[in-house]
């Protein structure tokens, strides 16, 4: 077995199914936490769409396929979130549904630092609103 410092993200997680797990958990938890309505209400009544959508970036963005890209072409995520408010307030509820997936899905402590320390910087570069 290799050792986990020369793994990526995707390996270390445990590949598609694990990542498709922690989406499926992201948005189970958006839909459902009270304190999430802020996010939730951006998104359409049915959320397979999206739930596809972040289950291929996710994939190639841990370092696995390129899911996205070969779909869609690049992710070009900002541009892609600027018809949506995105505050200070958005980026936290996001925050708290994905560290709570990730919580529940990944079992390596160290992964799920890693992977919360990137995806806030990720969360908060999609802000285009103050506050």
């Amino acid at each position: 077995m290799q050792e986990q410092a020369t793994l990526n993200h995707y390996q270390r997680i445990g590949g598609e199914p694990k990542v498709r797990a922690l989406v499926q958990r992201f948005y189970h938890l958006m839909d459902e936490l009270p304190e999430a309505y802020g996010i939730r209400k951006m998104h359409h009544i049915d959320l397979k769409n999206a739930e596809d959508k972040l289950f291929m970036f996710l994939s190639g963005w841990m370092g696995g396929p390129q899911l996205f890209v070969e779909k869609f072409g690049h992710p070009r995520l900002r541009q892609r979130h600027l018809p949506f408010s995105i505050g200070a307030e958005e980026r936290d509820q996001w925050m708290m549904c994905m560290t709570q997936a990730m919580e529940d899905v990944i079992e390596e402590e160290a992964l799920r630092i890693e992977l919360r320390a990137a995806f806030y910087k990720t969360a908060d570069f999609m802000r285009n609103q103050e506050g």
